[in-house]
């Protein structure tokens, strides 16, 4: 590690921010802004890709494969920050980041022109799935290389301060995305919106590709990167001397796991967890919730910047696993809380009439079909699978084997049927009619199909969404520059991006999947929760234990 610390020879101490810094700050960030949009833009419309991309199999099947797809971009992202990340420390950081740009650009407003499912069948979600590894590649070279860009041209006691405007692009992106969409929205109305609307946030990308090319353009190579190069200390290895070297190993290991990984669930269950556990399980109407998140991300943006500028003060860990203790402590009340303030109708349902799927376990299955021909039809899957899509909790309890399951709501007991004996026209007419009076049931018991918008308190949920927002920024705000920190010039790049995207893109970006799973698997809306919050609990832990503060050290050394 650079652990040396930063002498007064560094020159730079106590400089105020010039225009030169500003335009370094701000060219990074727009560019950085913009490939956030893109990326975004497939997590906020997940439901429509679902209609549109995913319309062969059955809809719990469905919305988990649009899911995968968006999982898929994070997937590849730490193979995008080998390749671009050993670009990076021998071509460049400006170069790298201006070719990302353009790869990231391209591939979004294909997607925008990309046929549906019913006009080119399976072809559809494969050149769909194609086009988020080109994102997930692109963007795992990008991260590494502005915040490398930033911090180098950063004055010592600043970095925290100056690379927090780049921790600020992925909210901006996310926000960006959002207004879009619901600008989108409110122009054609939800029904054209529905039908084709959905892909003008995509097409519209090509324009922000062009300007935000342009701004990139006008950038200079990095100070502390040019200087490497003229003293000939520069790496022909990138890829040798970050991960056969034990030494730098230990450090890449430890930024995964002791800051990185905790880092990505707080932020992945803030900004989308969130955004879908409205929408998707709460019954939350579309536009409404992409607004109350906007807002929330609009209020707690600034403090980005803040968290960014007191790690330059007290120290980036402290920080950082602060962020991740308060998360794991609070996630599981703040979502109980989001539930009554977004529809108390649905958690008071919950709490007088609870619902219980009484069934014998061997005649549960675990409902994802990928190639949309197994037909759920025990007694069991047709209670679950209708449970599920009505977005109600339920509870599990053991029945004798062969017994045919039952559905208790409240005191009145439903009993299922089992289909699989059935015809299937039969079949068919014995479902509808089932799912109808268990409608009714529901109905009469409190839950309602959907949230009621009027009764959403609005003020709550921006209040709770705020302070996600805000464990995401103190997690969030100090980890470039202590990542920048951690390596050294030579091999900086490649070093930072490795365990940033691992823990960004695996442990981040499938949360939602693995969540939403988790909840699918057992009925229960909160359980997905214990994802993020072991996962911070694991990281607050080894990063007090192991990590070392670094926001002294010469990241010239």
């Amino acid at each position: 590690m650079a652990n040396a610390t930063a002498s007064a020879a560094e020159g730079k101490a106590g400089r105020t921010v010039g225009r030169d810094d500003r335009l370094v700050i701000g060219a990074s960030s727009v560019g950085t802004v913009f490939e956030w949009y893109d990326f975004y833009l497939y997590g906020s419309l997940a439901t429509y890709i679902t209609t549109h991309f995913f319309s062969g199999v059955n809809e719990t099947t469905g919305y988990i494969f649009a899911l995968l797809a968006f999982a898929a971009g994070f997937a590849v992202r730490p193979f995008g920050a080998l390749v671009f990340g050993r670009l990076g420390d021998l071509w460049g950081r400006k170069n790298t980041f201006l070719v990302t740009m353009l790869l990231m650009g391209l591939s979004t407003f294909a997607v925008g022109l990309l046929p549906s499912y019913s006009q080119i069948g399976v072809a559809a979600p494969a050149i769909l799935i194609i086009m988020r590894l080109v994102q997930g590649l692109a963007l795992g070279g990008e991260y590494g290389g502005a915040a490398t860009y930033v911090a180098e041209h950063a004055p010592h006691g600043k970095r925290g301060l100056y690379t927090s405007w780049i921790q600020t692009t992925a909210t901006f992106g996310l926000f960006l995305s959002l207004a879009v969409i619901l600008a989108t929205r409110t122009a054609l109305g939800e029904s054209t919106f529905g039908s084709w609307g959905w892909r003008v946030p995509f097409l519209v990308s090509i324009f922000l590709l062009g300007v935000s090319l342009w701004i990139r353009l006008k950038l200079q190579e990095s100070p502390a990167f040019q200087r490497m190069k003229a003293e000939g200390k520069g790496t022909t290895q990138p890829l040798k001397e970050s991960f056969a070297n034990w030494g730098n190993l230990k450090i890449v290991i430890l930024a995964l796991v002791g800051l990185t990984a905790g880092q990505a669930v707080v932020w992945y269950t803030g900004q989308f967890y969130a955004l879908f556990f409205l929408e998707k399980m709460l019954k939350v109407d579309g536009a409404l919730t992409n607004t109350l998140v906007a807002l929330s991300l609009l209020i707690g943006t600034p403090f980005f910047v803040l968290f960014g500028w007191l790690s330059d003060k007290i120290g980036r860990k402290k920080i950082i696993l602060a962020g991740c203790l308060l998360a794991a402590l609070t996630f599981f009340p703040l979502f109980k809380a989001l539930t009554w303030s977004a529809n108390p109708d649905l958690a008071r349902a919950a709490q007088t009439s609870p619902v219980t799927v009484i069934a014998d376990p061997k005649d549960c299955s675990v409902q994802f079909d990928p190639v949309g021909k197994t037909v759920f039809n025990k007694s069991c899957d047709i209670a679950k699978s209708y449970l599920a899509r009505a977005g109600v909790t339920y509870q599990n309890l053991a029945a004798p084997a062969g017994s045919v399951a039952q559905v208790k709501v409240g005191d009145q007991v439903i009993t299922s049927f089992p289909g699989q004996l059935l015809p299937a026209a039969e079949f068919k007419t014995q479902r509808d009619a089932w799912e109808k009076n268990m409608g009714s049931v529901l109905k009469a018991a409190g839950y309602p199909a959907k949230a009621d918008s009027a009764k959403v308190n609005k003020v709550a949920v921006v209040g709770i969404l705020t302070l996600l927002v805000i464990y995401v920024t103190m997690v969030y705000g100090p980890i470039a520059a202590m990542l920048v920190e951690m390596f050294p010039t030579r091999i900086r790049y490649t070093s930072m991006s490795l365990p940033y995207h691992i823990g960004n893109g695996w442990f981040g970006g499938f949360l939602p999947t693995t969540s939403f799973a988790m909840v699918a698997a057992t009925g229960n809306i909160y359980y997905g929760l214990w994802y993020p919050v072991v996962v911070a609990a694991v990281t607050f832990v080894i990063g007090m234990l192991f990590v070392r503060e670094t926001k002294d050290v010469d990241i010239n050394a």
